[in-house]
């Protein structure tokens, strides 16, 4: 975009000066701030912010967002004094469950680039005097962790803004988002109108109500957190004093107990100490009341009072922890409000409905120069460098806007956050939000659900657990771990073994399926893909969506339906959003090139029938022919079966021959029951997700957003199937991409195989090559049909295979091989065939017991 674009930042907040400062280092000039406090303290979440920065998490992109928040702090500095106190993070483990946590958390520091050590409770003693060390097992210490003084940062950031010519505007409260034909124009105060291009809410708590301004649901909760200050420790009174205790009142690392829900850091001779072990105290931002002209430490709108009795359990653990603390009291508490989502992500992206209307919100200190950095490179450069997928406000579920929902799982994430959690760990509440017209079945054979996008979708089947007892030697599951054992089943084996040997039924309604149709939906879809879609209808195309840099938004499965409409089959909500987004301006450039796009996954079922013994399956249903000769391998048509009216997709995940059967949801129970009846004496079973996820590793399918996001392109993916190299007309990305493959790529999404053919990793542990980290895992299953577990990882370019590379998993080393995929069916036979797989006969018919 232009330099000379009119940008208004709701919110002078960490957030909303960092962004002013990240424009205005990209050229930008034209911004206008606008607080409803005084920009001397503000009074939101900043104002009161305890300022620990502990950089390592489970997500790549927050990790790298902390970690650039504190490079930024280290240099931003004012009289000498920087604002970051880089005095290290330590997280101690008072039980053996926390130690094997801190394991993991080592590992996700390794993957992301983070210095960090695993200690013993005498160096955890060492580094932090008066800690018990007769509780302490260990800890893990990160020295690049420190304290963030925000309200300072904040304070120097608006000063260098301000002599750069952005312009602030305190005591002024917005009361409107002025509009015209989809595009926003200005903000509307109660000190007058400020024109604008491009407007971001940065208002933390206060989102919620800057949204509803344009009927935007902003998915976040502001939750009140205790804090509070003791009365002088004597351990801390004598101590030899240094200007750094001077500049940031402290000396020792910032401190988490997790076992016990607290952290700690130094205020001089006073410990703080943060609780999130208490009861959720919900909050109405709208009930807070427009902030008062004078703000101060005390008084802001941020801070509610101090509820001792919440306080009591953690003021016991703590004076366990620290035995100097029963000599002091608490001299200063307060109940300090933050902001929560239902998946504990930060808010970011553009309103779906309303162009340049931006969000930036429930962004910690911690993440905060990171977000704004990313924000000022999408609107500056069209993409931020690191994928913001995971963060995008579009990502969720229409059920997942309703307030109902946001409070209940914020406050289940308030609740958990610092509870060892498994990456398959579901939510509590709530469930059966939605559910596939074939659960009522699904329950008659036992599923183990696990919850996605608020679906309960079926891992396995207890119905099939006698089948393991049967199944061929090579195909037995082998024994697992502790923790990879969690939410798994050895069942999994079974349903694996049917898929490949006899036929098996998914479940496959949870995934996005929306309809693009119009006089210009081609053109809509040949300007976005990589694919040329303008096959007759029939045709299925594998395509892929980039932005304009070449990197990969997602993957989709287009069908043509018919002339001037396609089912498109997506991977999540933003994609909805980017579609319809896109469809919106192309019809309103040319109102005779209308197209429109709408989801209808909840209007439509689907099952997957797969398996070697499909064919069979469904001859026994309908006297059409099935064959390849009328529908091929990636092709669609719609038909009746058994009287239901079906679309029939013929397309895998598994990489075996079948079809992906879609209805509406009136005729799913009748269409389990008519493919279960038929299926019996071919072997079906219903298979789940568990299953699932080994073969389509086996066939080497890769995942958006898990196995590859907008950080690479397809040549570094290894997706390059889903382009069509001779497609001439233009799209997204092109020309970036056509740079992109006469590049050598740096790095590689590679295939391996865990060489003792047992040990299983879950995802995001570091990759080790000549005893370097090189890398990290994507994604991981066992493949039951190669009987070892595969692993996805991001390599450097020049991995060969064949070649031995180590997978660090709670810090035990996994050796692996470098391998081709897919390691099933590379030539893709199974896919095409026109019957059976030629398996031995006894085989085969073992498998149809």
């Amino acid at each position: 975009m232009s330099t000379s674009q009119r940008v208004v930042i709701i919110g002078a907040g960490i957030v909303g000066t960092n962004l002013a400062d990240e424009l205005v280092s990209r050229g930008w000039s034209n911004i206008t701030v606008i607080e409803q406090g005084p920009l001397s303290m503000p009074g939101g979440s900043t104002s009161h912010a305890p300022g620990l920065v502990f950089q390592t998490n489970p997500s790549k992109t927050m990790t790298l967002f902390a970690k650039y928040t504190v490079e930024k702090f280290l240099a931003l500095e004012k009289d000498g004094q920087s604002c970051f106190n880089q005095l290290g993070g330590l997280e101690i483990a008072t039980t053996q469950e926390r130690m094997e946590e801190l394991k993991r958390k080592h590992g996700y520091a390794q993957s992301w680039g983070i210095e960090a050590n695993l200690i013993s409770a005498r160096e955890c003693h060492q580094k932090y005097p008066g800690l018990n060390e007769s509780i302490v097992l260990g800890g893990l210490h990160i020295p690049s962790d420190g304290l963030a003084l925000a309200a300072r940062a904040t304070q120097i950031l608006i000063e260098s803004t301000r002599n750069a010519g952005v312009k602030y505007l305190e005591h002024t409260l917005v009361t409107g988002i002025e509009q015209a034909s989809g595009h926003v124009t200005g903000v509307t105060t109660n000190k007058g109108s400020v024109p604008a291009d491009i407007v971001v809410s940065c208002a933390g708590f206060w989102g919620v109500e800057v949204g509803k301004m344009i009927g935007l649901k902003v998915p976040l909760l502001p939750l009140g957190h205790q804090y509070v200050k003791t009365t002088a420790v004597p351990s801390l009174k004598n101590r030899e004093v240094n200007s750094k205790i001077n500049a940031m009142n402290a000396e020792y690392p910032i401190l988490r107990y997790q076992d016990q829900d607290l952290y700690y850091r130094e205020h001089g001779e006073q410990m703080g100490i943060g609780y999130y072990g208490h009861r959720p105290m919900p909050v109405n931002a709208a009930d807070l009341g427009v902030t008062p002209e004078k703000v101060d430490e005390k008084h802001m709108p941020s801070r509610l009072d101090f509820t001792s009795e919440d306080f009591a359990p953690a003021w016991k653990a703590s004076q366990e922890l620290f035995p100097a603390l029963r000599e002091t009291e608490i001299a200063d508490g307060f109940n300090g409000i933050f902001s929560f989502t239902p998946d504990g992500g930060s808010v970011v992206g553009q309103a779906p409905n309303l162009d340049n209307f931006w969000v930036a919100e429930a962004v910690w200190v911690t993440h905060s120069a990171g977000v704004a950095r990313a924000v000022a490179e999408v609107l500056t450069e069209g993409r931020s460098k690191i994928d913001i997928s995971e963060l995008e406000i579009t990502r969720f579920e229409e059920i997942q806007l309703s307030p109902e929902y946001v409070s209940e799982t914020s406050q289940q994430n308030f609740v958990e956050i610092y509870d060892i959690l498994h990456p398959l760990e579901p939510k509590i509440n709530p469930r059966n939000l939605r559910v596939s017209p074939f659960n009522a079945r699904q329950h008659e054979l036992g599923a183990f659900f696990l919850e996605v996008g608020g679906w309960e979708r079926p891992h396995w089947y207890e119905a099939n657990a006698e089948l393991v007892k049967s199944l061929p030697e090579e195909w037995k599951p082998v024994d697992r771990d502790a923790w990879s054992s969690r939410f798994y089943s050895p069942i999994a084996a079974a349903e694996a073994w049917k898929t490949r040997n006899a036929v098996a039924m998914y479940d496959m309604t949870t995934f996005h399926r929306f309809e693009v149709f119009g006089p210009a939906a081609v053109d809509l879809l040949q300007r976005l893909t990589t694919s040329d879609i303008t096959r007759a209808p029939g045709a299925i195309t594998h395509t892929l969506l980039l932005n304009q840099h070449g990197g990969v938004l997602s993957d989709l499965f287009v069908s043509r339906l018919e002339e001037d409409f396609f089912q498109v089959g997506a991977n999540t909500a933003t994609d909805l959003a980017y579609l319809v987004r896109e469809a919106r301006h192309q019809s309103k450039l040319d109102p005779a090139r209308w197209v429109q796009v709408r989801d209808v996954t909840g209007s439509t079922c689907c099952l997957a029938l797969m398996g070697p013994r499909a064919r069979d399956v469904v001859r026994d249903i309908s006297p059409d022919d099935f064959s390849n000769k009328s529908l091929p391998y990636m092709s669609v048509r719609k038909q009746g079966m058994g009287g239901i009216p079906v679309t029939l997709f013929r397309k895998s995940f598994v990489g075996e021959h079948g079809w992906e059967i879609q209805t509406t949801p009136e005729f799913g129970q009748r269409l389990w029951d008519l493919l279960w009846q038929a299926g019996q004496p071919h072997g079906l079973v219903a298979a789940g997700r568990a299953a699932f996820n080994g073969l389509r590793l086996e066939k080497g399918i890769r995942f958006a957003g898990s196995d590859f996001s907008s950080e690479y392109n397809p040549y570094e993916a290894g997706i390059t199937y889903a382009i069509q190299r001779d497609k001439k007309a233009d799209y997204v990305g092109k020309s970036a991409l056509e740079a992109a493959s006469r590049r050598t790529p740096t790095k590689r999404l590679r295939c391996l195989t865990v060489d003792d053919g047992r040990s299983m990793v879950l995802g995001k542990e570091p990759v080790f090559r000549d005893g370097k980290v090189a890398g990290y895992v994507t994604n991981a299953a066992f493949g039951y049909s190669v009987r070892k577990p595969i692993v996805f990882a991001w390599l450097p370019k020049d991995v060969n295979d064949g070649e031995t590379i180590e997978i660090e998993y709670f810090s035990r080393k996994i050796k692996a091989t470098v391998v081709s995929d897919p390691l099933h069916d590379p030539q893709h036979r199974r896919l095409h065939d026109d019957g059976p797989s030629e398996k031995p006969v006894q085989q085969r018919l073992k498998a149809l017991l």
